[in-house]
Order: structure tokens, then C-alpha cells, then sequence
């Protein structure tokens, strides 16, 4: 197929690719944040997804544009600084059929958004959740964000005092039952992450490495390109399995492999690089990230895994039709209902 066949093909839906685009990125040029956005305007012509079934959000700085760069035919909202977990959790509450993806920066969403991000894994919104994590405020010239490497140097930032934020490990303990990482010089792993993310009924957070190439890009930066790719360690080989293609294993490297069934019926296939590494044990996770922060491992892969946390449009039993498309009998409590409400005070 030649390049013009490529831009013409359609999916099963019979949209192209190229319908699946947005705005041309204004971001610098080599930023990992537009191959992020590549890569979920890939996985949405590949899944087949339905615009109109998309909510985009996203709250304030470079990371927070990308969601004008893919989608362009999906609904979107660009909250405020730190706000975008409550703005979707009201926004997927109202239409809990949508399929939320969330875009963040490390500090849109552990610094100021901290509390939101929190609570929002908490309450298990069902919706994809993106950190396109460089350990800076690129928006505003470089300073450090709380993801930045304790010690690390910049020229225009100076000498960093204080440790890292690991924003994985803040997932896990506030109840996340998909948390994964990826590095956004590594496509393939963040296409087949993103594919299962879409699938799992509850938060699925993923923080992926995109280096800042202006302002955080030294060799010796944990959040550089050179240094992902000399020290990153995929502690699996993953694939998405769609739910209506057969399992077909073929392991290029030793080691086990491992089916995961996710809620619509699709199969993450993890080959374990690692062979004591099972993703679906809580504390093991936790003691991984710990030991790879303190070896200066760039970690990648799924890191956690829990199918057993209902969502919350399932925890608040809102059944089938949405609140959006109820009518305000529905919605509204009668005259009657509040005037003896009030006559009872």
C-alpha cells in the first residue's frame, strides 16, 4: 500500500486516520507530548472509536494543548490549572456512556491538582488518565516541577533540593486499579498501554516520560530521551489482544506469558521480563518502584492491576440511561417535594 492508499484506507467504522487528527501542534518541535498525541489519534483509528462518543479534557500547560492535536471531531474541555479531575469526574457523571481521556502535566496534576487527582483515582471515574510527565514547567521557562529529579541541575532553574514526586506510586495507594509507564520515545508500548486503558472499567492512569526539549532535556535528566533510552526497563512485553481476534501466542524471548482478561472482553497479553514480577500484587508493585527509583531504573510497563474496583456510575447505580438524557421530572424534585421540605424547617 502506498502512502496515498494509507491516507485513504478506513477502519471499520469508515473513518481515515487523517479524520482522527486535530489542530497542527504549536509545541516545540521533538516534544514527546505531540508523538503522545500521535499515538492516541493511532490507537482511536485503530479501535474504531466513534468521535462523538469522546470527551477530551485536559487543565493548564504544554500538556494540557495536546488534546487540541488529536480527536478534533470528540468533544473537549480545557479546564482550569489543576481542575481537570472535576471537571471530569461532573462531566462523566452526567454521561457516564462517554469514553473520557484526561491529558495532565506533572505539575497540572502533582502540584496543583494534587488533592483532585487524588480523589478522583479514589472514587474509580472511568475514564483514561494521561501525565505527560517532564519534570518542568515548560509553559513558564523551566522551573522544576515536583516530578524533577532531587539534584538535579538546570541552567535557568538552578540546583534542585527536594525529592520526586512518583506519581505511579501515588496512583496505587489512592486505590488506581491500572497504573502503568511509559516512555514517549517508545510508541509501540504507549499504543498498546492506551488500548488497554481504554478498556478497563475504572481510572487508568498512565504516566508517560516526554521529555521537554528545551528546557529538561540533559543527558543526565531521569526524564530525557538519552536517558530513557539507555536506562529504561520494560518489565513486560506487552499486546492487546481486540476481543473478537483469537489468542495467538508467539513469545520471541524466554519467559512466561500471561493473558489478562479487561472488562469488554479484550485480552492484555503480558511475556514477563521479569520473572518474579506479577502486576496484580499490590505491595510488589510498590516495593518495584521503590527499588527502581533508588537504582535510577526507568521502569516501564504495567505496573498495577486490580479488575476488582466497580467504577463510579456503577457504584452509584445509575444504570443504563444517562443523567444528560433525563428529562427534569426526572432530575427536579416536584413544588410539592420542596415545599414540605421547607415547611419541615
Amino acid at each position: 500500500m502506498d502512502r496515498s492508499q494509507a491516507i485513504r484506507a478506513t477502519n471499520a467504522i469508515g473513518l481515515t486516520k487523517t479524520e482522527y487528527g486535530g489542530s497542527p501542534s504549536t509545541l516545540c518541535k521533538g516534544c514527546g507530548h505531540n508523538s503522545i498525541a500521535n499515538q492516541i489519534q493511532q490507537v482511536a483509528y485503530d479501535l474504531a472509536l466513534r468521535p462523538h462518543e469522546v470527551l477530551k479534557l485536559s487543565g493548564i500547560g504544554c500538556s494540557s494543548k495536546s488534546p487540541a492535536y488529536f480527536l478534533g471531531m470528540s468533544h473537549g474541555f480545557n479546564s482550569l490549572h489543576g481542575r481537570m479531575p472535576a471537571v471530569a469526574t461532573g462531566a462523566l457523571l452526567g454521561n457516564h456512556h462517554l469514553r473520557g481521556i484526561g491529558v495532565s502535566g506533572d505539575g497540572d496534576t502533582g502540584s496543583i491538582g494534587f488533592g483532585q487527582f487524588k480523589h478522583m483515582v479514589r472514587r474509580n471515574v472511568r475514564m483514561v488518565y494521561l501525565v505527560e510527565n517532564n519534570g518542568v514547567y515548560g509553559l513558564t521557562k523551566g522551573q522544576f516541577s515536583v516530578t524533577a529529579d532531587e539534584g538535579q541541575e538546570l541552567k535557568y532553574a538552578g540546583l534542585n533540593d527536594f525529592p520526586a514526586v512518583d506519581l505511579c506510586l501515588e496512583a496505587i495507594g489512592a486505590g488506581c486499579g491500572f497504573v502503568a509507564r511509559s516512555f514517549a520515545g517508545n510508541a509501540k508500548q504507549v499504543r498498546e498501554l492506551l488500548k488497554a486503558a481504554l478498556a478497563h472499567r475504572g481510572t487508568a492512569f498512565i504516566d508517560v516520560i516526554s521529555p521537554c526539549v528545551a528546557f529538561n532535556n540533559e543527558d543526565s535528566s531521569r526524564k530525557s530521551y538519552a536517558y530513557g533510552r539507555d536506562h529504561e526497563q520494560a518489565i513486560q512485553e506487552i499486546g492487546w489482544v481486540p476481543q473478537q481476534d483469537e489468542i495467538v501466542i508467539e513469545p520471541t524471548e524466554p519467559g512466561e506469558v500471561r493473558v489478562v482478561p479487561l472488562h469488554d472482553g479484550s485480552r492484555l497479553q503480558l511475556q514477563h521480563l521479569e520473572e518474579d514480577y506479577d502486576p496484580t500484587d499490590r505491595r510488589s508493585a510498590v516495593d518495584r518502584l521503590l527499588r527502581a527509583e533508588a537504582s535510577g531504573e526507568f521502569l516501564t510497563g504495567l505496573l498495577y492491576y486490580d479488575p476488582s474496583r466497580r467504577g463510579l456510575a456503577e457504584t452509584l447505580g445509575l444504570g443504563a440511561r444517562t443523567l444528560a438524557a433525563m428529562p427534569d421530572a426526572r432530575l427536579r424534585p416536584p413544588p410539592e417535594a420542596l415545599a414540605d421540605m421547607l415547611q419541615r424547617f
